[in-house]
């Protein structure tokens, strides 16, 4: 069945780079009477048909019923939420990305709604074929086992071949994305990935003579706001299962040195992940050397079956998305209404993190 004309739609982690781009996305959509966001922390923003309430689906061992009570009378459901830090604390992410993607599911399953979107990633698959040939959404997700992003992603697919089977009244879509960005989001994934050592002016090209090459790093990168747009198409069509999502052309160190007006510096795998792991350890950076090695295996994904049975084609092409995200870098860009984009946190600045530890807060 699908959704329904004046629907209800639920979203989960509403506040942060995808969150906001879905909620604008349903916001502006005709069929959308209202949207609920569900927020670790309440916003100031104030979209277009949404009402906020808070519950943190990590940390609350009774947040279940509570999550019961927002989702009842839903036409839908769209799951978001993710943490990505601490990487230091893989007991934390688990807690919210597993257990928490576990309440959610079964609030669904006992709320009653008929639809559940859920975000999925590239990071889910398994490491693709020799031949780099794109994969469609039949290749294994079982995530690369050392990086606690895919080990959670992949764990979490499991979840939900065990709900579906035990649901089948209720219609899962999983979407797929690779890499997503946009301007508003770039204070956000400063922190996340790059942690405030990270001098601003090294993202202008006047200051960055090369960007290193590493041999086979090709990335799928996708505009935030054509992902939503698949989200919100997903509600209104007869669609169920996965979906790759991704913009042309794959990004390597070439395109980023384009972008930069740089050269490109061919370095070895083994000295970039020695000095990524040397910078973890030693709080400098937030990603860990594990998910380091996990982007080098990703494969390359096809989208032809989100193209065929939702009519969806991203408006923003990858350069064009690194392009506005690389301004958000210079500018400092976030947005100020939510926790997760505002442009400064507590811990954001390097004297800070020097105290509290990069890749030690959620």
């Amino acid at each position: 069945m699908g959704v329904k004309h004046g629907m209800r739609v639920v979203v989960v982690g509403a506040t942060g780079n995808a969150g906001t781009s879905v909620v604008r996305a349903l916001g502006e959509a005709t069929d959308v009477e209202s949207i609920v966001g569900v927020a670790r922390r309440v916003p100031s923003w104030s979209p277009p048909k949404t009402t906020w309430v808070r519950a943190d689906i990590g940390r609350d061992a009774g947040e279940e019923a509570g999550l019961v009570r927002h989702f009842e009378g839903a036409d839908a459901v769209i799951h978001l939420a993710w943490l990505i830090q601490p990487s230091h604390r893989p007991a934390v992410t688990w807690d919210t990305n597993v257990l928490g993607s576990k309440r959610v599911f079964e609030a669904v399953a006992r709320a009653e709604v008929p639809v559940l979107v859920y975000a999925s990633s590239v990071g889910a698959y398994s490491p693709g074929p020799e031949d780099g040939r794109p994969v469609d959404e039949s290749w294994p997700t079982d995530g690369w086992p050392e990086a606690a992003y895919c080990r959670e992603k992949a764990y979490v697919e499991r979840m939900l071949d065990a709900f579906e089977r035990e649901h089948p009244q209720v219609r899962v879509v999983r979407m797929r994305p690779g890499f997503l960005f946009k301007e508003e989001a770039a204070a956000e994934q400063r922190r996340l990935f790059m942690g405030p050592f990270l001098p601003r002016r090294l993202v202008r090209s006047t200051f960055l003579p090369a960007v290193f090459d590493l041999p086979g790093l090709r990335l799928q990168v996708l505009h935030t706001d054509d992902a939503a747009e698949a989200y919100r198409l997903a509600l209104g069509r007869q669609v169920r299962g996965a979906f790759n999502l991704a913009a042309e052309p794959p990004v390597d160190g070439e395109t980023l040195a384009g972008l930069l007006d740089a050269r490109t510096m061919r370095i070895p795998r083994f000295a970039a992940r020695s000095a990524m792991a040397t910078a973890w350890h030693l709080h400098l950076l937030p990603p860990s050397p594990q998910l380091f090695d996990a982007a080098l295996r990703l494969p390359l994904m096809d989208t032809t079956r989100a193209q065929e049975e939702l009519g969806w084609r991203p408006r923003h092409t990858a350069v064009e998305t690194l392009r506005e995200f690389l301004t958000g870098l210079r500018r400092g860009t976030g947005m100020d209404q939510t926790a997760p984009l505002a442009p400064k946190l507590p811990g954001g600045h390097a004297r800070e993190a020097a105290t509290t530890g990069v890749g030690e807060r959620p």
